[in-house]
């Protein structure tokens, strides 16, 4: 019972948070005259060196006491007796621990989405090096059309955007204070949770006492938002595997990101995007995880929800360090730029171009374009020949209405040049795209640094 009971070789971590909602309620209490203020200042005092003991590894935890909030309280009374026992007035572990998971989450989200800002410049910088550079684009990993590769790393910077956006929309509504919830029901004694609320940086208690102390739906919706923030990882990570292999041959990770064969001396293998790509699916398990442990419980707290913290320490641990490793990885390739653009120009990929010509240039309708443009392919398949190494009279067998004009479009410059529409892989829209970019996260920046 010992054993299953405990949790804190879990919680601990949580101990800075802890100790700094037990400060707030402690005030709070002074405050409205619940507590003394000799009682108030010795719990201060008390719970500074606590915290610094904890900091400095000092304390040995004792699964007898079993979580972090018993152990602040239990090292307390040592250090100021009787006193230590008041601070427990009003609240209660249900929305003690609710206040300091909360706080944790909150602090995660935000260290996050610095490090999300991070990559998101590592985009950038890659992505205007690389504007004009053509590479071949892609649906069914079939070559469909020519773009570049600035273009394709930016439509990662977008996933990475939205991303950054789930985790501030969740942010916001996590952000009311459980504290004063007390185990279920709230409290006789006249506690001011507003001042605690805003002590502690939410924007407001909680409306609820049986909802703040029996839904982890803020952890849950971290943990969703988390899990889309993953999977845009893991995909970016198996491209850079599939970019890496011998058969593509189109970028190159140093030693810092790869490694060797203990066999076969030649190969360099993409460890690190290998391992992103595998430990992202433990976000995906924590997810689960928790859902699993919160669906079938009736109102208010079970100590089912003891389980809530691991799994999402582990999900953030593991999205944290793939997240390096991937902002890492894009600041660390090399672009073999040859390969990419003879890639870019295989799989007849203009062909949409020249049926797109054959609309403004022939006047055909984009239906019997896409015919003619089919005709022509396979011509210049059977001949093993690009389509622009066909000879005009060789297309205007197939439809006569095509000119010497059609020359301009078929080559994979041109291809990539003419998307000009907003969005599109032409350069010179590549490049207003970062400028943009660069505008929105220094206009994010401005208004974060504001508000703090």
């Amino acid at each position: 019972m010992k054993n299953i009971n405990a949790s804190i070789d879990i919680d601990h971590v949580l101990f800075r948070h802890d100790i700094a909602g037990s400060k707030a309620h402690c005030r709070m209490l002074v405050a409205t005259g619940i507590l003394t203020a000799a009682d108030g200042e010795a719990i201060l005092g008390g719970l500074d060196q606590v915290e610094e003991e904890i900091a400095r590894g000092e304390m040995a935890f004792d699964p007898a006491l079993e979580d972090i909030h018993m152990h602040v309280e239990s090292r307390l009374r040592d250090l100021i007796g009787e006193a230590a026992g008041r601070l427990h007035t009003a609240r209660s572990r249900n929305d003690q621990v609710a206040t300091d998971f909360k706080l944790w989450t909150r602090a995660a989200i935000d260290r996050l989405d610095a490090d999300l800002q991070a990559f998101q410049q590592a985009l950038l910088d890659r992505a205007e090096e690389h504007a004009d550079t053509l590479m071949p684009g892609f649906t069914h990993l079939q070559t469909a059309q020519p773009v570049t590769f600035g273009h394709h790393l930016m439509a990662y910077y977008e996933m990475i955007r939205r991303d950054r956006g789930r985790l501030a929309d969740c942010r916001a509504r996590l952000n009311e204070s459980p504290l004063g919830s007390a185990a279920l029901a709230g409290t006789s004694f006249p506690i001011d949770r507003h001042m605690t609320a805003a002590a502690l940086g939410f924007d407001r208690p909680t409306a609820n006492s049986l909802d703040a102390v029996s839904d982890r739906d803020f952890a849950l919706e971290f943990m969703a938002a988390l899990n889309l923030a993953a999977m845009h990882l893991s995909r970016l990570a198996e491209e850079l595997v599939v970019w890496t292999s011998a058969g593509f041959g189109f970028v190159r990770l140093s030693d810092s990101f790869s490694t060797g064969s203990s066999i076969m001396p030649q190969k360099r293998n993409p460890d690190a995007a290998e391992l992103v790509r595998a430990k992202l699916g433990r976000v995906n398990g924590a997810y689960q995880t928790l859902l699993m442990v919160m669906k079938g419980l009736p109102l208010a707290y079970s100590k089912d929800m003891q389980e809530d913290k691991e799994p999402v320490f582990d999900a953030v641990e593991a999205y944290t360090l793939s997240l390096a490793a991937m902002t890492g990885m894009v600041q660390d390739l090399r672009v073999d730029a040859a390969k990419m653009a003879a890639a870019a120009g295989a799989g007849y990929s203009t062909a949409t171009d020249l049926a797109d010509w054959l609309v403004r240039g022939a006047n055909l309708p984009f239906r019997d374009a896409h015919h003619v443009t089919g005709r022509i392919v396979k011509l210049a398949e059977d001949r093993g020949a690009a389509l622009e190494d066909l000879s005009l009279a060789d297309m205007q067998a197939i439809d006569a209405r095509i000119t010497e004009d059609v020359f301009s479009v078929l080559s994979v410059e041109a291809s990539a040049a003419s998307r000009t529409s907003f969005g599109g892989t032409a350069p010179r829209q590549v490049r207003q795209a970062i400028k943009t970019a660069r505008q929105a996260l220094t206009a994010r920046n401005s208004k974060a640094e504001h508000s703090a």
